[in-house]
């Protein structure tokens, strides 16, 4: 513990601590370093904070050793997590929250992170039991509105407070023992011991380790709600989402209905999983189907689009990629994308243009994957070669022709997993061709024979694979 009267200079990007004032930091942020006071804080102090007893010393001053334990012995909370009542965050989570589990959930305002909050702690508290929302933005009054709009009945065990100092915090906890914490928002607590402002690094640092002590402690999952900058990134020091266990972002434009969660950091489950909502009056409801919602406006046998699948997590996801190829009249010409890694989009450009002979250089090419997905992986690579080279040649691929593969540089296809569970997902769909690997296509032919017999028995018809080997032959599905 630093000496009482210690002045440093932290970095409000990186928590990089210095006794001396630097106009730019080793993480290479400029003017971030802000000038701290630390303080020795009391026994009793250390002791509320730490969690140890005097007993927890021998007589020569030394913390006793903590006694090992056999790790077939040790007790999963698998079995113990806590259902939210919402299907799709239970997914993103991994199941429930975890008991002692502290989870951080960002994004834009008035993406909805309050609302799904709400509506997680509502149906928590009348289930489990006393829920604890700790508001330092928002009066009790504007979360009543809020909780009206968006629960059909509010549970007697949810209790709200609106406060900023922590250790009030504690004490409410200690006093109500909640099965449920959230904090809204981190950036606004803070402690009487620091003597920086509420959001600086002190302050969020000994908060969130109070936060982590709590929950630890009791066996409370903790909801720690953040703010972004505009461009995306978590606001104000980055020290609290390497305390968490779970960090959430939840992302989608406000100008329209659709909002997906996604987890970018899981101890507790796969960060591939991605949670589908819709905004309305009644709060964020859940999108079931959300492969249907995301080609319901697409336009059929259109040029430059083409329907691709992805697998996230534990269920197949179909998107449609949209390319657009125009005579660049100025400079050189440009390579936008939506959704799609820009360097994954380049060496597709140059695999089409050294196999296939097209002539990109001076065409500008945008490329769009509809509603917002960013999908992770390999997956769209025959996808997007398939609308580029549909938006230039001016020839539509057709709505009932899904693709997937991966493009190499040598311009063959690579098989990707998972085929055929997204080879079910589109038969569900209603597609007729697939167009893939042909790695792929002959692991396939046992699946394929049983889809089509159960095509065949509701009268629909057969799905037909088209393997392709080498990117050149792409020429022949159009």
């Amino acid at each position: 513990m630093a000496k009482k009267g210690k002045t440093i200079f932290v970095c409000q990007e990186c928590g990089y601590e210095s006794t001396k004032w630097m106009g730019r930091c080793i993480c290479g942020a400029w003017n971030s370093m802000v000038e701290e006071k630390q303080i020795d804080l009391n026994t009793e102090d250390k002791r509320r904070r730490t969690g140890s007893t005097a007993s927890a010393k021998g007589a020569t001053g030394v913390a006793k050793a903590g006694k090992p334990s056999r790790l077939s012995q040790v007790t999963s909370g698998e079995t113990n997590r806590i259902d939210t009542g919402i299907g799709e965050l239970n997914r993103v989570l991994g199941g429930g929250l975890v008991p002692g589990s502290l989870t951080l959930i960002s994004g834009e305002p008035g993406i909805g992170k309050s609302t799904i909050i709400i509506q997680a702690a509502a149906h928590i508290a009348a289930a489990k039991g006393t829920v604890l929302y700790v508001s330092g933005e928002e009066s009790e009054e504007q979360i009543k509105i809020r909780a009206d709009r968006v629960c059909a009945k509010l549970p007697e065990d949810l209790y709200i407070l609106a406060e900023t100092n922590i250790d009030v915090i504690a004490e409410v906890c200690q006093q109500l023992k909640p099965v449920f914490l959230i904090i809204d928002s981190i950036q606004t607590m803070y402690t009487s011991d620091i003597e920086s402002a509420p959001g600086s690094v002190s302050q969020v640092r000994t908060c969130g380790n109070e936060l982590m002590r709590i929950g630890k402690m009791h066996g409370i999952p903790v909801f720690i709600v953040a703010h972004v900058t505009k461009s995306g990134d978590l606001a104000g020091p980055r020290i609290v989402e390497h305390m968490v266990d779970c960090v959430l972002s939840f992302t989608g434009d406000r100008s329209h209905e659709m909002r997906i969660l996604r987890a970018q950091k899981n101890r507790f489950g796969t960060t591939s999983e991605i949670g589908a909502f819709e905004m309305a009056q009644q709060g964020l409801m859940e999108i079931e189907n959300l492969s249907g919602t995301l080609l319901e406006e697409m336009e059929k046998d259109s040029e430059g689009a083409v329907v691709t699948a992805v697998y996230e997590g534990t269920r197949p996801l179909v998107l449609e990629v949209q390319a657009l190829t125009s005579q660049a009249n100025i400079g050189f010409a440009r390579r936008t994308a939506l959704g799609v890694d820009n360097a994954r989009l380049s060496m597709i450009l140059a695999v089409l243009e050294k196999k296939m002979g097209l002539s990109l250089m001076n065409q500008d090419v945008y490329v769009n994957i509809v509603g917002g997905i960013r999908p992770e992986g390999t997956y769209t690579d025959l996808a997007v070669a398939l609308a580029v080279y549909s938006s230039y040649k001016g020839k539509a691929l057709g709505s009932g022709t899904i693709a997937f593969g991966e493009i190499g540089l040598t311009g063959d296809l690579r098989a990707v997993q998972n085929g055929e569970k997204i080879l079910r997902e589109a038969g569900h769909l209603g597609f007729e061709r697939v167009v893939l690997p042909i790695r792929n296509a002959e692991r396939l032919q046992k699946p394929l024979a049983s889809i089509n017999k159960e095509r065949q028995e509701k009268g629909l018809p057969p799905i037909k694979l088209a393997g392709i080997k080498n990117i050149a032959e792409i020429q022949k599905l159009f």
